[in-house]
Order: C-alpha cells, then sequence, then structure tokens
C-alpha cells in the first residue's frame, strides 16, 4: 500500500508517486497513466478556475490596448501612404493617372489610320519601337472641348507628346498636350470631385488631386481601360 500523499503534496502527486514519479500510487494500475485520475482531473480544474491575480489582467489590459493603437496607427498609416502617379494635360484639363501603368514617353509620331475602323476615340496605328501600337485620343474619350483662352502651363518648355501605358494585356497609346511628369500624393491631396466636373470626365474621375493651387482629374483606372476595350468590340 503506497503512502498517501499529504494535502501539499497533492496537487503534485503525479510528479511524486505517479507516472513522472517512482510510480508506486496505488491507483496507477487501474487508472493506467495519471491523466485519467481523478486527482489529476481536479487539479486542472483548480488550476484553470483559480481567479487570475490582479497584475496578470493589467499585464493583458495593457497589451490588448497597445495592440489596438498599434492597429489604428498601422490603419493611419496605410491611409497616408503615398503613391505615384503621372500628371499630364490635356486642352485645359489636367488629369493623372497611376505611375505603374505608364511604360513609356515618346515624341509625337505619325498616326495611321484604320479604313473603317478609326473613330473619334481610335486614332488608328502608330510606330512605337517598331512595333504598331493602337492610338486613342483621351480628349475625345473624356469628352474634353477645346476653348480659345491660353492654356494653363506648368512648363517654360511646352511640347506635344505621346505616352504608352499598359495594363494586364492592353496597351494604348494617346497624346497629351503637356507632360508635367511624376507626382507623390497621399490621401490629404485627394478630394471629391464637385458636381461642377464635366459629366463625361466625371464619369471616369476618382477623385481630384491638389496640385499647384488647381485640381487634377484622377482618373479611375478601370473605368478608362474597360471603356477604351469596349470601343475594340
Amino acid at each position: 500500500m503506497s503512502p498517501t500523499p499529504s494535502s501539499t503534496e497533492l496537487h503534485r502527486c503525479w510528479n511524486l508517486i505517479g507516472i513522472t514519479g517512482d510510480r508506486s500510487c496505488s491507483e496507477l494500475p487501474t487508472v493506467i497513466h495519471c491523466y485519467n485520475c481523478p486527482v489529476y482531473s481536479s487539479s486542472g480544474r483548480k488550476l484553470l478556475e483559480r481567479e487570475a491575480p490582479v497584475e496578470y489582467r493589467q499585464e493583458w489590459t495593457d497589451l490588448l490596448a497597445n495592440a489596438e493603437l498599434s492597429g489604428l496607427a498601422g490603419s493611419q498609416q496605410s491611409q497616408n501612404q503615398a503613391i505615384s502617379v503621372v500628371i499630364f494635360r490635356l486642352h485645359q484639363e489636367w488629369l493623372a493617372l497611376a505611375a505603374t501603368l505608364f511604360q513609356e514617353v515618346t515624341p509625337v509620331s505619325t498616326i495611321h489610320t484604320l479604313p473603317h475602323r478609326s473613330d473619334q476615340v481610335l486614332l488608328g496605328l502608330v510606330n512605337i519601337r517598331g512595333e504598331l501600337q493602337l492610338c486613342v485620343s483621351l480628349t475625345n474619350l473624356l469628352g474634353l472641348e477645346s476653348t480659345t483662352r491660353a492654356n494653363q502651363v506648368v512648363s517654360p518648355v511646352v511640347y506635344p507628346r505621346m505616352v504608352v501605358v499598359q495594363r494586364g494585356s492592353d496597351r494604348w497609346v494617346f497624346p497629351v498636350d503637356e507632360l508635367y511628369g511624376v507626382h507623390r500624393i497621399t490621401s490629404s491631396d485627394l478630394y471629391d470631385a464637385p458636381v461642377s466636373v464635366t459629366k463625361s470626365l466625371g464619369t471616369y474621375t476618382k477623385q481630384l488631386i491638389h496640385w499647384q493651387h488647381q485640381s487634377v482629374s484622377f482618373l479611375d483606372e478601370n473605368w478608362l481601360f474597360q471603356a477604351l476595350r469596349r470601343r475594340m468590340v
């Protein structure tokens, strides 16, 4: 008959006379393993059900509070994360597209019209580094009208160019009247477009950008590329 463990040893009898001890417990042949013993189970319940110390609760309160603050800070940082856009001018309108779309900037090339296909938007084909590319008019797609008033330029040397943009397998070339270049923006530079934006341009405008004391229409690339693709059908 194995000795009965004292009350101070009861909570750890499995380490003394149990499976991890000298295995002298009289109940071990019956329960096979201490995990199956009511004493072991009872001790486990008491351990889980005991009241948490004050410092333990405070520690977790601090950890959760810090995690929440970190999450808010990360969200704020994500909102303020800068992105790059390319700003260009068509007639009087300053526009912008994500810089990742732009593949190349070239001098103005001769546009070869397509029989029975060219229209106000699809201008024809242009030769870009020996490869024929579809050339389109964003001016006509966006419904921008030419005016007689002087254009508001930002560079002392202004001349038209052509740009090549690509998204997935869609690749387009379009002429611009002036190209400012790459500009970095954050969420604080963006604001919603007012109703005064022309109806057609407003359809493709995602938001407006504060830039050099004027507004730049930040174009929605999804709508823009979908509209250009529909023109090819």
